[in-house]
């Protein structure tokens, strides 16, 4: 059991004596490191296993979808033709993950190739003369 100096304030305004020993509490602080940045080739692999995700589950749905087909023209019953419409659907939005991934990573590779394009806030750094004077230069040239 530990006791902190407070307690002891406490033992002593009450006349308590203590048999209990004083110990200082330490906190460890863990200090937590930060990630490195994606490499190139952790971006490509990550790309690689999720585009073999994609296509894992595409071509199962695919044969789920053949198969409750089937279940449904035979039993002609609306639950198996709703699961059919259902299973159809979960393997249109796959696909369309497909392409977002591939929209994606075409973005990641793009946002390290650019640099600004527009300067939108152009800085003179000069006197008031030195601005007068350019701007009678170009007035000058212009007319």
């Amino acid at each position: 059991m530990t006791i902190t100096k407070e307690y002891t304030k406490l033992d002593k305004t009450f006349n308590l004596a203590s048999d209990v020993e004083v110990v200082e509490e330490k906190s460890n602080v863990i200090q937590r490191e930060k990630p490195a940045r994606l490499t190139q080739d952790d971006i490509e692999k990550d790309y690689e296993y999720t585009r073999g995700n994609l296509y894992s589950i595409i071509e199962k749905g695919q044969e789920a979808i053949n198969g409750i087909l089937e279940v449904a023209q035979d039993s002609d019953m609306p639950r198996a033709y709703e699961v059919a419409g259902q299973l159809i659907k979960s393997v249109s939005d796959a696909t369309d993950k497909l392409m977002d991934l591939q929209k994606k990573l075409k973005d990641v590779n793009e946002e390290e190739k650019r640099g600004p394009k527009n300067v939108t806030n152009a800085l003179f750094v000069g006197s008031t003369a030195d601005l007068a004077k350019l701007i009678k230069n170009q007035n000058g040239t212009t007319e």
